[in-house]
């Protein structure tokens, strides 16, 4: 099971500080030995060399008092036997040198046996010619006891400096992540019902400041998609109850009493129309709920711009007629776009439809772009009408948004179909843009970034 993040910032905290008092513990120890020994053999070694010097005359050596203990010191001959000596000289430290043929100057330690128990000493040997040997001596029992005091005192740190530092990174742990608890537990109280809490940000400007804005960052996005999903299902419903309020109220009609067959068809005619209505309604929902998703199919293909806007035109030519609209395309021929033909064709409709609704008798629409001067494709549906509302421009590819009374008529549709032509433009990586034009009328521009090199004149 794993530990906790608090529980393991504290085990690791221990560990580091286990370490470290280890090492330089260690470094301590080991440079405090070598310095001690170092400075007793520099004092032996001076010893030796005096008495290589003046060797003793007869067989007692006196040899200078020393602060760091008890001294001594030997001759031997070259048989081993000790020719002088100071007094009390341990004789077992004979047994420990090598003849005279091959000793070199060295220094060892040993214990040798005194009143008081074995007693630490630290020893030099170095040749005085003619086969001799000379010993030095002193006793080391008060610096190997400070070594092993301070051995005993670092193995005693170890696991004090364990709890101490368990404690503290318990602590210190604890403090820096009471701000992720508190978010924590603020984050459990968010819900769809609450969408406007947001987390508590520290104010220490450090990762998990940084970290808590930026999951309010998040937060704010979801609100204002979850708040668009709502105002769509708002709108979605209103709308589709006012066609099955018609619809409804048509078959009632129709049945209340016994009707001519003209009238049936009437009815029936109207009906008709009202679940056309709500099948197109139904599929703008389709779409705008996929492109919500991010999951908008895009096809790509090679697709003939000219013959694609003309075909759209022609759609649409009877009812244009029909409304005293002149219907025209300015494509240059051999516009070619590697785009999902369907859906730009789509949006192409839903443009000339909101662009006929908006037109009056006289006026003209018209389908209008080609290639543009970075490789793309712009392509547009403009008219003369009376333009969009100012107001209106910011909300205009909302969906279920509606222009002010001079942009609708009766019949308008559920205003879906600028929300629709965004997410198009989106699915491809495009953006569309609707604007004024100065000469009167308004302009709604979709602009496709180039594919593969694909966009141009064939």
């Amino acid at each position: 099971m794993a530990l906790p993040l608090r529980a393991r910032l504290a085990l690791v905290a221990a560990a580091l500080v286990v370490a470290i008092v280890a090492v330089l513990g260690g470094l301590v120890y080991l440079q405090l030995g070598a310095e001690l020994t170092g400075s007793v053999d520099e004092g032996l070694a001076e010893r030796a060399a005096d008495l290589i010097a003046e060797p003793p005359n007869g067989s007692n050596v006196e040899v200078a008092a020393s602060d760091i203990g008890d001294v001594f010191a030997a001759v031997l001959a070259p048989d081993g036997s000790i020719e002088a000596a100071t007094e009390g000289f341990p004789a077992l430290v004979v047994t420990a040198t090598a003849r005279s043929s091959g000793v070199t100057p060295h220094s060892w330690e040993r214990a040798v046996p005194s009143d008081e128990g074995p007693m630490a000493v630290r020893l030099y040997a170095a040749p005085a010619g003619e086969g001799r040997i000379v010993i030095t001596g002193v006793a080391f029992d008060d610096q190997r006891a400070t070594l092993d005091s301070l051995r005993l005192d670092l193995v005693l740190a170890l696991p004090v400096a364990a709890v101490l530092a368990l404690l503290v990174g318990w602590y210190v742990g604890g403090a820096a992540l009471r701000p992720v608890d508190r978010m924590r537990a603020e984050a459990a109280a968010i819900s769809a019902s609450d969408p406007e809490r947001r987390l508590p940000v520290p104010a220490t400007r450090d990762e998990l400041a940084a970290l808590g804005l930026s999951l309010n960052a998040m937060l704010d996005r979801l609100q204002a998609a979850l708040e668009r999903e709502r105002r769509l299902v708002d709108d979605a419903s209103h709308e589709l109850r006012t066609p099955l309020a018609n619809l409804k109220a048509e078959l009632d009609l129709a049945l209340r009493r016994a009707r001519t067959q003209p009238e049936l068809e009437a009815a029936l005619r109207s009906a008709a129309d009202e679940t056309d209505r709500l099948s197109r309604l139904a599929a703008d929902l389709l779409v705008l709920a996929r492109a919500n998703r991010g999951q908008l199919p895009v096809r790509r293909e090679l697709v003939d711009v000219e013959e694609l806007a003309r075909d759209a035109a022609a759609a649409l030519e009877g009812r244009a007629t029909a409304a005293g609209v002149r219907l025209s395309v300015a494509v240059p021929p051999g516009a070619l776009a590697s785009v999902d033909g369907a859906r730009v064709r789509q949006a192409l409709d839903d443009l000339l439809d909101n662009a006929l609704r908006s037109t009056p008798p006289g006026g003209s629409v018209a389908i209008v772009g080609g290639p543009d001067d970075d490789g793309g494709l712009s392509i547009g549906v403009s008219d003369t009408g009376p333009g969009f509302g100012e107001g209106f421009l910011g909300e205009a590819f909302e969906p279920f948004s509606r222009a002010d009374a001079a942009r609708s008529r009766d019949d308008g549709g559920a205003g879906l179909g600028l929300a629709i032509v965004r997410a198009i433009a989106k699915s491809h990586g495009g953006t569309v843009e609707a604007r004024n034009l100065p000469e009167g009328g308004a302009l709604v521009e979709l602009r496709l970034p180039a594919h593969s090199g694909e966009v141009g004149l064939a």
